[in-house]
């Protein structure tokens, strides 16, 4: 027989307890605790969609077929990308962003170009004119394929899914979603996980491919409880500043493929385009050559490209010199300003230092040290760099360039690009150089990439 209890379940880890407490001692959040009714007993295993027993039977890995369970191609070669190539038949797939970033943009607008395939995509946010609205100016054109339904009952959407059998699934947002079972706002906790739970197993069963759109806090993670990310089958952030018109669809975790892959797409008025070379538009063209500019040859995932880093290092008008970032680690560029300062003897304490990535984009690799130290130095002595050079290599504590991974991918973008030098680490293993059309200075030192470039 089924019995209801009250408990508390902590919003941010989904951590329960038996009374309300100011402090979750799981995660460390403060008034966090929401109070939840929690149902135990039979009705708990009466849940739409759960697959009987007997319907499975365990069986060696080596007899299970996967033939019948080909990858589906979304038409998109920047989201086949960062899948792994598709869509993997019953896999669910959780994107989160920022509000406006462009995420429902994205879902919906893949629906549209699916071909010969039957969409359902369910929106608790938006009104189906709403959504109509939208695909005519993404797509100008109706598309038979997608069926569009307002819904946020998981029970009605289970009904749909039976009665229409659509190939893929379309969930926006999982935050709207509720079910009857539980008796918390949506939302919560509690709704989330059991609201994705029942749906996981309805398509798993049914190999049905999900795209699940989520929201993130405001410390950029994706809302709801952490167990989220472990039962979806593919985790992807979609990042970007809303003032720029550049998107990058990150994976966070993948099932079915690499996490080391990007795509990068680019906003417009009629919908997202895809960017295969990103080298050629992150470069700004100059009319002539200024100070505090340099470029690097970064990598995001195994993707290579070049990207323009942007330096002012001006004297401090107050007492405390400011140090801003955009696109790159405040704390990092703090260590690489102490390294130009103990190492290289070049005086930064009373300057004030600002630094831009152009583009918009955030940029984790750390090759692109050599860049941000060249440039904060150009800017100090208001000397130019070559446009046709550029530089890759991370910058060690003792002023040291250290190698790079995919060195040989870096310098041939370079080249392809038509950069004339590029200086790399002097440690170089299994990479030949002779091949490329392109000078390549070795570097140990910042005072031998120094030299060469302000000699």
């Amino acid at each position: 027989m089924a019995k209801a209890k009250t408990v508390f379940v902590c919003q941010n880890c989904g951590n329960e307890s038996p009374k309300w407490e100011g402090k979750c001692y799981a995660c460390g959040e403060w008034n966090t605790f929401v109070e939840e009714t929690k149902i135990t007993g039979k009705a708990k295993n009466s849940r739409p969609g759960t697959v009987l027993a007997e319907r499975t039977k365990p069986m060696p890995v080596s007899k299970v077929s996967v033939e019948e369970m080909p990858r589906l191609s979304t038409g998109n070669e920047e989201l086949n990308r960062v899948l792994g190539g598709g869509l993997v038949p019953g896999a669910m797939v959780l994107i989160g962003g920022e509000p406006g970033i462009g995420k429902s943009t994205l879902v919906l607008q893949t629906a549209l170009n699916l071909p010969n395939v039957k969409v359902l995509y369910v929106s608790g946010e938006e009104s189906p004119q709403q959504i109509k609205l939208r695909a005519d100016r993404i797509s100008g054109a109706s598309a038979d394929n997608c069926h569009v339904v307002s819904e946020v009952s998981v029970e009605h959407i289970i009904k749909h899914i039976e009665n229409e059998q659509p190939d893929v699934l379309v969930i926006d947002s999982v935050q709207t979603l509720e079910t009857e079972r539980i008796e918390s706002a949506p939302g919560s906790v509690s709704q989330i996980r059991e609201c994705t739970a029942t749906i996981l197993r309805v398509c798993k069963d049914k190999h049905i491919p999900v795209f699940l759109i989520g929201h993130i806090t405001k410390e950029g993670s994706l809302a709801g409880p952490k167990v989220l990310e472990h039962m979806v089958d593919v985790v992807l952030q979609f990042e970007g500043d809303r003032h720029h018109m550049y998107r990058i669809l990150r994976s966070i975790k993948n099932r079915f493929g690499s996490t080391n892959e990007i795509g990068i797409f680019e906003m417009l008025g009629s919908g997202l385009r895809e960017v295969s070379n990103p080298s050629e538009l992150l470069l700004a063209t100059q009319q002539k050559q200024m100070s505090g500019v340099a470029i690097s040859a970064a990598l995001e995932g195994v993707r290579p490209f070049l990207i323009e880093v942007q330096a002012l290092a001006s004297t401090a008008a107050y007492q405390n010199p400011q140090r801003s970032v955009t696109g790159f680690d405040l704390r990092r560029l703090n260590m690489l300003l102490a390294v130009l300062e103990k190492r290289a003897g070049f005086k930064l304490a009373q300057k004030d230092v600002f630094l831009n990535i152009a583009g918009g984009l955030k940029v984790n690799d750390p090759a692109i040290d050599l860049a941000v130290i060249t440039s904060v130095l150009s800017s100090n002595m208001d000397m130019t760099i070559s446009p046709d050079i550029c530089m890759t290599g991370e910058v060690g504590l003792s002023g040291e360039i250290r190698p790079v991974t995919r060195l040989d991918q870096r310098i041939g973008e370079a080249a392809k690009l038509g950069f004339k030098s590029i200086i790399i680490p002097s440690y170089v293993k299994g990479v030949e150089l002779n091949k490329y059309d392109i000078q390549v200075i070795k570097a140990n030192k910042i005072e031998e990439a120094f030299k060469f470039l302000f000699a």
